[in-house]
């Protein structure tokens, strides 16, 4: 009989080894690197249409755990990132309709690309293209996680582990502790590990920091039922996602990430760059000359 669980899915050891990605030829490099910036677009959505922080990291927990299903050669990142989107605002209560989540994540990756910031009038064929791969990527989403969508977070073990430490008028400690378990989003962390682990991780990294000590006798993460390796694989990773840096244009569908792969993406932007402001300057110069007429 299958069991059913409110705890988070995690990784098992052949996944962890190599995802579906990896498995069709892709560099793990490239990988990490669609991963941190399809949560940077989640995350930025997510602040422009204001939707609570939970929404925001269900988004990218549920982002996370698909790609461990699923490869991005054959389900391209932006199609994938509107889908959990949409999915997250509706599990957690909070929807947003069709319409503005696409918008925002269009004008996000315009804005990230240098593409003039022209919104898409909900009836052409780029907003209709953008709404079929935010359908398709819900569905696909929902397929391959199984209907699955319960994300368990750390953000509430975080502020109970910081009061029971009592470090929590610390002037440093509470608030990057929060600021690492949003940045560790944008890593598997969070599909390795269950949340008491990565809020002891989090604590474990900022005290180390801020040279503030903490029981050892006995450990303290013991009594939040964790163990030392595991805060510290945790640590690691947040610190070595800092060492990382982000690509700017990263490729958003199947098309793109081929140019990617050949090098050509970077002038294929800078192409189409170039076009669209050579076409907005002589719209902004026929509208006055419509005007007057």
């Amino acid at each position: 009989m299958t069991r059913l669980s409110l705890r988070n899915p995690l990784l098992t050891p052949e996944q962890i080894v190599q995802s579906p990605s990896q498995r069709q030829g892709m560099s793990q490099a490239l990988e990490l690197d669609l991963r941190a910036y399809g949560c940077h677009l989640v995350e930025a959505v997510g602040i422009v249409l204001r939707v609570p922080q939970v929404v925001m990291a269900s988004a990218q927990v549920l982002f996370q755990r698909f790609y461990y299903l699923a490869s991005f050669q054959d389900y391209p990142l932006r199609g994938t990132v509107l889908g959990v989107l949409f999915l997250a605002c509706k599990v957690e209560e909070n929807p947003k309709s069709i319409r503005s989540i696409i918008n925002v994540v269009d004008i996000i990756v315009k804005r990230d690309r240098g593409y003039p910031e022209i919104v898409t009038d909900g009836y052409d064929a780029e907003y209709y293209d953008l709404k079929n791969e935010m359908v398709i990527g819900e569905m696909q989403i929902l397929r391959r996680l199984g209907f699955n969508v319960q994300v368990e977070l750390p953000y509430g073990l975080l502020v109970n582990y910081l009061r029971c430490l009592e470090v929590t008028e610390h002037p440093q400690i509470p608030q990057l502790s929060w600021n690492y378990l949003n940045d560790l989003l944008r890593t598997p962390v969070y599909v390795c590990f269950q949340p008491e682990t990565i809020a002891c991780g989090v604590i474990y990294l900022t005290a180390l920091k801020c040279g503030v000590p903490l029981p050892t006798s006995p450990p303290w993460w013991i009594v939040f039922d964790a163990n030392e390796e595991d805060i510290k694989q945790v640590a690691r990773a947040a610190l070595a996602l800092h060492e990382r840096s982000r690509l700017r244009i990263m490729p958003l569908d199947s098309d793109e990430l081929e140019m990617h792969l050949q090098g050509s993406l970077d002038d294929h932007v800078k192409t189409i760059r170039h076009a669209r402001y050579e076409a907005a300057h002589a719209s902004n110069k026929a509208a006055p000359a419509a005007s007057a007429v």
